[in-house]
């Protein structure tokens, strides 16, 4: 049980990461390729639902903010507490 919780651990960094690396990109459209839109295809569900709520100000997408603080922030020490509980805890 504890390697599934540190793999979820593992996927939401991972998952911060590629969240960076497409604010990105965003910003340097030189890198663009068609390797973007597979990164698009984990990325944007994710954001669009941000970005009804919280739309761009003056072509600054704050819906990465947003997720990126909410999974850094909020649901990784909430993971982190939950696996050192079923793992390290006795």
């Amino acid at each position: 049980m504890c390697e599934i919780d540190q793999l979820i651990g593992w996927l939401f960094r991972a998952y911060s990461i590629l969240l960076f690396v497409y604010a990105l990109i965003s910003w340097l459209p030189d890198l663009r390729g068609a390797w973007v839109r597979y990164l698009a295809m984990l990325v944007e569900p994710v954001l669009a639902p941000v970005r009804r709520i919280i739309p761009p100000i003056g072509g600054l997408d704050m819906a990465f903010l947003v997720v990126i603080v909410v999974l850094n922030y909020v649901i990784l020490p909430i993971l982190n507490h939950a696996v050192f509980n079923a793992c390290y805890a006795y």
